[in-house]
């Protein structure tokens, strides 16, 4: 079968139940289409119409072949459009808000090199710890660690295995030592943050279905992870931090993370949120795929 327009002729005579209809839609003449079903009956090898001088009408294999001839090229189609859409100069607003850690450290050089592929693409963009209010602040999108608390948001998985870490840096680990258990955090200095009003000083592990939460304290609190995570580097004591946000630490040796007897935090992933999917755009779709190919190329960085 060589030629897909003998397809497209075939369901379109069978949808217009004669040849001449099916000529006039296509702007050809009867003897064309005539010819293209003669021809892809005969590469077939089966009989698709029975005609007679008035009707036609389907075969039962005409029936059977119409049903996959129709979803072929439908599925057709679509690769074509998603192609030529690929192709197409993305533009538009992308209204973004992220958490400060993430947002200053990994997305802003993705943002850049997002913008410099698709240069008519804007961005206006909110970093807080703090989460934004999708419906009363001018934010279309949102970068949230965690699973969203309103079941009515759109979550697309951005770093779905992400989870939260404990890590030092060196001089810390080789002034303090590393904890030996995870009550022996309560004898070191640990960094506490969180947002809004709450800050985060029990710390919670899970391992083999089990779970142990641990009341920690340290001498540095603040609402803003950058700020936890540069006292981190700097030595100043223990972070539990995402490991997205520390992943260029981890890499570069800035930071170590600690194992506490494999003792872990629960899953804690990167979801782009939106309120409704009419918001998902082939530029936020872009973006999307942008964003995951970045997180994917730096976790294959620590393999």
């Amino acid at each position: 079968m060589k030629n897909i327009q003998d397809l497209r002729l075939f369901c379109e005579t069978a949808q217009q139940g004669s040849l001449s209809a099916c000529a006039r839609k296509m702007d050809l003449s009867p003897a064309v289409v005539s010819a293209s079903l003669k021809r892809l009956e005969a590469d077939l090898g089966v009989l698709l119409f029975i005609r007679s001088t008035r009707n036609l009408r389907l075969t039962q294999k005409g029936e059977q072949f119409l049903h996959h001839c129709t979803n072929a090229l439908t599925i057709l189609d679509e690769a074509t459009t998603e192609i030529h859409s690929q192709d197409a100069e993305l533009s538009g607003v992308i209204q973004l808000s992220a958490p400060s850690d993430m947002g200053r450290n990994l997305l802003l050089p993705w943002l850049d090199s997002f913008m410099e592929a698709h240069p008519r693409v804007e961005v206006r963009l909110q970093l807080s710890d703090s989460p934004a209010d999708l419906y009363s602040q001018p934010v279309d999108l949102a970068l949230r660690y965690g699973k969203p608390k309103d079941s009515g948001f759109i979550a697309i998985p951005i770093a779905a295995q992400n989870v939260p870490v404990l890590c030092a840096s060196p001089a810390y680990i080789e002034q303090f030592g590393t904890p030996s258990s995870l009550q022996a955090l309560t004898q070191h200095n640990c960094l506490c943050h969180g947002h809004n009003d709450t800050l985060h000083t029990r710390w919670t592990f899970s391992k083999e279905n089990k779970s142990v939460s641990i009341d920690v304290t340290g001498n540095r609190q603040c609402k803003d992870g950058d700020i936890t995570r540069k006292w981190a580097i700097a030595g100043k004591g223990i972070a539990r931090k995402s490991k997205l946000d520390i992943i260029q630490d981890l890499i570069h040796g800035r930071l170590v993370e600690l194992d506490i007897d494999g003792w872990h935090g629960e899953t804690f992933p990167l979801n782009l949120i939106c309120a409704e999917r009419r918001l998902l755009s082939p530029t936020i779709n872009a973006f999307k795929q942008h964003l995951i190919e970045n997180v994917t190329a730096l976790f294959n960085q620590l393999k």
